[in-house]
């Protein structure tokens, strides 16, 4: 499974949102933007020209996620490659007002509909990050909302949402950060009984988004002991990697990978690592270098991705199917970005651009033991011609 962000706008797309997403500090043209990757609108049926140029004078295109198209193409993709679905982001910030949330609900709305047609599987991912103190009621009343108006965990034998255990899984990212947020675990444990018990909208499975060193209390993670009774309460455990290691250090980060399995399976409970293609997020944080956790040829992607999975990893998140903010896109990204003020990252000459949703779905073969572990990267394939 990948997370979705499906945050980004255009003018003129229903919205109301401006460039949102692609963006910075409410401006974006040549020189102000918060994407290092620039997606390949070639497949979509509707695109947005930009105040951005190709090397040829040509105009620059992007894609909305308010549009129903672009979600039906992503998920084409994923049936394509063999991508067993995705967690479809739902920011806290964004539900705490109007457009915000119009536009969560319609994409979440659209990968229903898309998760259906192309027979892939759903789930939804509370992001609390920008959270404030109580807000779990915030949290609660919008499950309300999502289960009353797009029957989200009631698809009757239509049912594409992901379930665990038997019960439809629902995840809440951001437990146990030492970051600063202004709630902590009462909120979650609210949270949490809530979706496991409440007699009209409960009886889910749960998966918690948690700092990497959760286990053993290391620097992203607060130090109050109780986080790990909260753990023992759910399903899956969720630690997130991005931008922890590199190529060279991830050897001897892997070795962590099998103790939080230990430790998962001593308290019963399940695991899914995050595994992630590279990282870049200079344009929108300028004194970040540019490309800097490097992809590597799919290299780096495939070292996480053999690495977990024989640790003993029995389920994948991939960070993440659309986020070109920082670079973490398995999605289809553009060899011929816009040039000027702003740089993009692009895929090596000789890795197609479809290369990373062909290597998510070659490992999801090999999670479920459809082919056999291989330590060496599979060589590229052109599905384009």
């Amino acid at each position: 499974m990948a997370g979705y962000q499906g945050w980004f706008n255009a003018p003129g797309d229903g919205a109301g949102r401006g460039w949102n997403h692609y963006n910075s500090h409410g401006k974006f043209e040549p020189g102000s933007t918060n994407i290092d990757l620039w997606p390949d609108v070639s497949e979509y049926a509707k695109t947005y020209k930009t105040p951005f140029k190709h090397a040829d004078g040509s105009d620059a295109y992007l894609y909305s996620s308010h549009d129903a198209s672009s979600t039906d193409t992503h998920f084409r993709w994923m049936q394509q490659y063999g991508i067993d679905g995705v967690f479809v982001q739902r920011f806290i910030a964004d539900v705490q007002r109007g457009p915000g949330r119009n536009h969560n609900d319609v994409v979440l709305g659209n990968a229903l509909r898309s998760s259906q047609k192309y027979h892939r599987a759903l789930a939804l991912m509370y992001d609390l990050s920008g959270m404030r103190a109580g807000g779990d009621t915030l949290v609660i009343n919008d499950f309300k909302h999502l289960v009353d108006s797009l029957k989200l965990t009631r698809q009757g034998n239509k049912q594409t949402y992901l379930y665990h255990n038997g019960k439809p899984l629902v995840a809440v990212w951001g437990v146990g950060f030492s970051d600063g947020r202004r709630y902590g675990l009462p909120e979650i444990e609210r949270i949490i009984d809530f979706l496991k018990n409440d007699p009209v909208y409960g009886g889910c499975s749960i998966l918690l988004g948690v700092p990497t060193y959760w286990r053993d209390f290391g620097n992203d993670t607060e130090k109050d002991p109780h986080l790990h009774d909260i753990l023992r309460k759910v399903d899956i455990i969720h630690p997130w990697f991005v931008g922890r290691f590199n190529e060279t250090s991830y050897p001897q980060f892997q070795s962590r990978i099998v103790d939080d399995i230990a430790w998962c399976k001593a308290n019963k409970v399940d695991y899914v690592p995050t595994v992630f293609p590279g990282f870049s997020w200079h344009n929108m944080n300028p004194r970040s270098p540019q490309n800097q956790i490097p992809r590597n040829k799919g290299q780096f992607y495939w070292k996480q991705l053999y690495g977990a999975i024989k640790s003993g990893a029995t389920m994948l998140y991939v960070a993440m199917f659309d986020e070109v903010d920082e670079g973490t896109a398995i999605l289809k990204t553009s060899k011929n970005p816009p040039v000027g003020l702003s740089n993009f990252v692009t895929i090596e000459d000789d890795i197609p651009n479809d290369y990373y949703l062909y290597l998510t779905g070659y490992a999801g073969k090999m999670l479920r033991k459809q082919i056999p572990l291989q330590v060496n990267i599979p060589a590229p394939i052109n599905h384009n011609k």
